[in-house]
């Protein structure tokens, strides 16, 4: 299978593509951003089995070439994770990128006979409804609140609508809190997980402070990229939508202390009065997401919970030379 993922340069997308390419795949990542150094190194041993094009997905030339006419999957995953300073700053760019470029994507998958499009949404979309139901299922009302959350469920409708119109085969994914390998803050992310800001704090010796506990059905990375494999290889997925969540609610402070060295010294707790946070829990609280269709139609459960995720991410930095806790 050739699969080009638009945002491959996001940790999301690199994750995925590391996994379609341990499998035998082919991979195509687009992005305006840069391979990431230790992305490039790991990559390398796959040769031409991966293919690595800048481009910015509101070009529609550059999308056209990017698909091409060998492609058999695509994984939209291109998108500003914006806090509320670049929502005020910045709304035309976050539209186009978040949402209007999805139509030139769509269009040139359709015109190549893609099998399978997987747009890669949030569970941002349930906005203010994350408050008001106990689990937010697939058919639970949304109520977004941000341009990121907005656009989001939007693109789910977008697609929805097209697919029905153009008869195409694109599947959404509400995607719950994600981290993990390949994450850092910065460029088109304004809201790192607070684990990323954790492991950043180990790396440098400093206390992790937590502005809250961070309570929280995270999901890792590497179990997000397995569902969307899943999804990409399944025959015929009875539905549209699907969330994509580790099942369990951990508080990224437990995820800090798990990860820490117990005999470092290594700090991670939850601010008290009068100290400054050097790690912000960002997003509403909100219900945990149900994974309950994923779980029925295809068997698919998270292998990563709180510990697991951690003792994961202590190896890959390990292996990746960029230090631990």
């Amino acid at each position: 299978m050739n699969v080009v993922i638009f945002g491959g340069a996001g940790f999301v997308g690199l994750n995925i593509a590391e996994q379609l390419l341990a499998r035998g795949h082919e991979v195509t990542l687009f992005d305006q951003a840069e391979l990431p150094a230790e992305a490039r190194c790991a990559f390398a041993p796959y040769g031409e089995r991966l293919r690595v094009l800048r481009g910015d997905v509101t070009d529609r030339s550059a999308v056209d070439a990017a698909v091409g006419v060998a492609c058999d999957a695509v994984v939209l995953g291109a998108a500003i994770t914006a806090g509320a300073a670049r929502d005020a700053a910045e709304p035309e760019r976050i539209l186009a990128v978040n949402l209007l470029a999805q139509v030139p994507i769509l269009t040139a998958a359709s015109k190549a006979n893609v099998r399978r499009v997987i747009n890669l949404s949030s569970a941002a979309s349930y906005g203010a409804s994350g408050r008001h139901y106990p689990l937010l299922e697939e058919t639970t009302p949304c109520d977004p609140q941000s341009l990121y959350a907005i656009t989001k469920f939007a693109s789910e409708r977008v697609v929805a609508r097209l697919s029905d119109l153009w008869q195409a085969d694109v599947i959404s994914v509400r995607l719950s809190g994600v981290f993990g390998p390949h994450e850092c803050a910065g460029g088109v992310r304004d809201t790192p997980s607070p684990q990323a800001l954790i492991v950043d704090c180990a790396r440098r010796g400093a206390p992790a402070l937590l502005s809250e506990p961070g309570a929280r059905d995270w999901v890792y990375a590497a179990d997000v990229a397995d569902a969307v494999g899943v999804l990409l290889d399944a025959a015929q997925p009875r539905h549209k939508l699907y969330n994509i969540s580790s099942g369990v609610t951990f508080t990224a402070e437990a995820w800090g202390r798990a990860f820490a060295d117990p005999d470092g010294g290594f700090v991670c707790r939850v601010a008290v009065s009068g100290e400054t946070p050097t790690v912000t829990v960002h997003g509403l609280t909100r219900a945990p997401l149900s994974v309950q269709r994923m779980a029925d139609e295809f068997g698919w459960r998270a292998k990563y919970g709180c510990e697991e995720s951690a003792e994961h991410m202590r190896r890959w930095l390990h292996d990746h030379d960029r230090g631990g806790a």
